[in-house]
């Protein structure tokens, strides 16, 4: 099922075979190309290009220099670093970096993907319970990792009003008990870091995108989140909304936050990248489940809770589902995704992990 890199890098000992050519297109930034041959297992004839900005020139053929004779599975911490250690003085590097030609020696290497070196899927929302959604960001993204599943966007629905707290958040620090019993909170830890997501059916859009690690490749863990999610900005642009990243990973518009992001690595492989964001939230409500300290309010620069989430109905005036489907239709646009579904062994799959992990008191408390 899952797709490859469309360039197969000759064989480590190859010096007569086709040129690699790898392309990284820095997020808000420039273009960067690698070309080069490989000898006895060494990068060889290096050429760097793109439409960066260099300062000096001669700073060019330093990094080539440097890049040439670096065997063929050096990592891209290392590339960067080598490239880095060859540059002199003062150079100035405007609009891409060390990393960023780390990215585009593996993508030439096929050791690091692009958007367009894989099939993509995108899944409509369907309706199911918030245990079940948060178990099939584990399952698929396991299935993308061993290469079962193409990579896959997929849309959240629920009814159950619920709170979905981070892998490593405390109950008891983020859950005002009352609340959640009055208002009939469904409570459920995610696998992945990052704050409490509190989710009213249709009040917010979630979104989840599993993906081979090898498209973050050389890419720094906070970069990734706007890399991931540039698409995102676009659809948000379609509608109305000029959004921009906050590090290390809120969305914003000028009237303030809309929402967040959380990542999680497998070690098949596998990466979960999966977003939620406000679309007409009860701000009341939400205050009387989750308990938001005065210190995260300090550091996001504002004193009330209700003013941190800004809603993008609000702001656009359309229907969720509208919303919704200009999202889905830019991300099929830009990477040529594809309509799939949830099979029955997947959603077996989550029902199971439901009743192994995720609906379990020693799950959900495992952070009291």
């Amino acid at each position: 099922m899952t797709s490859h890199p469309a360039a197969t890098a000759p064989s480590p000992d190859d010096d007569g075979g086709a040129r690699h050519h790898g392309e990284y297109k820095v997020p808000g930034g420039k273009l960067v190309v690698a070309d080069f041959d490989v000898v006895n297992g060494v990068l060889a004839h290096v050429s760097l290009s793109g439409d960066f900005f260099l300062e000096p020139d001669e700073a060019l053929p330093e990094i080539n220099r440097a890049l040439t004779g670096l065997p063929i599975e050096t990592s891209a911490a290392d590339i960067a670093d080598a490239v880095t250690a060859a540059l002199p003085e003062g150079t100035v590097l405007f609009g891409f970096s060390a990393d960023a030609v780390a990215v585009a020696v593996r993508r030439a290497l096929a050791k690091a993907t692009g958007w367009a070196d894989h099939h993509w899927n995108i899944i409509a929302p369907s309706v199911l319970p918030t245990h079940v959604n948060v178990a099939l960001d584990e399952v698929l993204t396991e299935e993308v990792g061993a290469g079962r599943r193409n990579p896959t966007l997929r849309f959240w629905d629920w009814e159950e009003p619920s709170v979905v707290i981070g892998s490593f958040q405390s109950v008891r620090n983020e859950l005002h008990p009352e609340g959640v019993a009055r208002h009939g909170i469904s409570v459920v830890r995610r696998i992945s870091g990052g704050g409490a997501m509190f989710m009213e059916a249709g009040n917010c859009i979630t979104y989840s995108l599993y993906l081979p690690q090898t498209l973050v490749d050389g890419i720094s863990f906070a970069d990734s989140y706007r890399f991931l999610d540039a698409w995102v900005m676009a659809a948000l642009e379609k509608v109305g909304i000029s959004a921009f990243y906050v590090p290390l990973n809120d969305i914003a518009t000028e009237h303030g936050k809309i929402g967040g992001a959380a990542q999680k690595r497998l070690a098949n492989g596998g990466m979960l990248h999966h977003v939620t964001m406000s679309y007409d939230i009860d701000a009341d409500k939400m205050v009387e489940v989750l308990r938001i300290g005065k210190e995260k309010l300090s550091d996001k620069g504002t004193r009330s809770a209700k003013k941190r989430v800004d809603p993008l109905r609000r702001q656009t005036g359309l229907a969720r589902a509208e919303i919704v489907a200009a999202m889905m239709d830019v991300f099929a646009e830009r990477y040529g995704a594809t309509p799939s579904v949830l099979t029955d062994a997947e959603l077996e799959a989550a029902r199971r992990r439901v009743e192994t992990k995720f609906g379990t008191a020693e799950w959900l408390h495992r952070v009291p």
